[in-house]
């Protein structure tokens, strides 16, 4: 049911995971300047975002954004596949009535919207962080990069 919409998500992961697998070795630390984030600190963001995002799109409510995730996995693409694996599970499971409910963000973001603007914020906040990684990645001084998506 889902199948368009879980295909566009990981159109993007799966450059995202690449990009991990290419610099998952380097210094966790590494940031490009001053006021970016640790290059650990940054895909953890874009992980646990996402399947934030489509929890709250499953629960109805703001309460999965505001739950502090414990991440204990310090090899950063076993974390991307857990976290890939857990979203996709949740994308899934959405059903009609999950993607066009309302969900009160106000709190949060300071607006409402219908599930299924929320998976596509959440593919956007991504699509914008993979371009950082794309950064660091060169920054890191890898030459061989895949495109930015990819046909699933």
């Amino acid at each position: 049911m889902n199948s368009k919409l879980i295909n566009h998500f990981l159109s993007h992961r799966s450059i995202t995971l690449e990009l991990i697998s290419k610099i998952q070795h380097d210094d966790p630390e590494f940031k490009p300047s001053e006021t970016s984030m640790p290059t650990k600190k940054l895909v953890t963001h874009m992980l646990t975002s996402m399947y934030k995002f489509t929890a709250v799109v499953k629960e109805g409510n703001a309460k999965p954004l505001l739950e502090k995730e414990e991440i204990s996995e310090t090899n950063l693409l076993k974390l991307a596949e857990s976290y890939t694996e857990k979203t996709v599970q949740i994308l899934e499971s959405l059903t009609e009535e999950d993607l066009t409910q309302v969900i009160d963000l106000t709190d949060v973001f300071g607006f409402k919207v219908p599930g299924s603007a929320l998976i596509k914020m959440g593919i956007e906040h991504e699509v914008n962080h993979k371009g950082n990684l794309f950064v660091y990645a060169r920054m890191l001084g890898h030459t061989d990069l895949p495109m930015y998506v990819k046909k699933i």
